[in-house]
């Protein structure tokens, strides 16, 4: 419910993946260059099997989250999460491996 899913780079979510409510996945990001700022890089999200996304997540572009991984309520996903993982935090960082 309430989620925002910005797809121009590409979205892909595989089998059994969890989204909680008001996630954002974002596959445009601006230029940096302060001249061209108005101009947009797309790039995909990959969100793999059994991911578990919690509430109010942000993905953004070029991000892959590895099959298992949980991405705590809150967190901003600015790099890839391996498969397995718990992230937490802004920017998302590993809290621990599910064993």
């Amino acid at each position: 419910m309430g989620c925002k899913f910005q797809d121009q780079g590409g979205i892909f979510i595989d089998d059994d993946a969890l989204i909680g409510h008001n996630a954002t996945l974002c596959t445009l990001n601006h230029l940096p260059d302060p001249a061209q700022r108005a101009g947009m890089i797309a790039r995909p999200i990959h969100i793999g099997k059994k991911v578990w996304l919690g509430a109010n997540v942000t993905v953004l572009q070029g991000v892959t989250i590895g099959d298992n991984a949980i991405v705590a309520a809150g967190a901003v996903v600015t790099k890839d999460v391996p498969a397995n993982a718990i992230v937490g935090g802004v920017p998302a960082k590993i809290i621990k491996m599910i064993e």
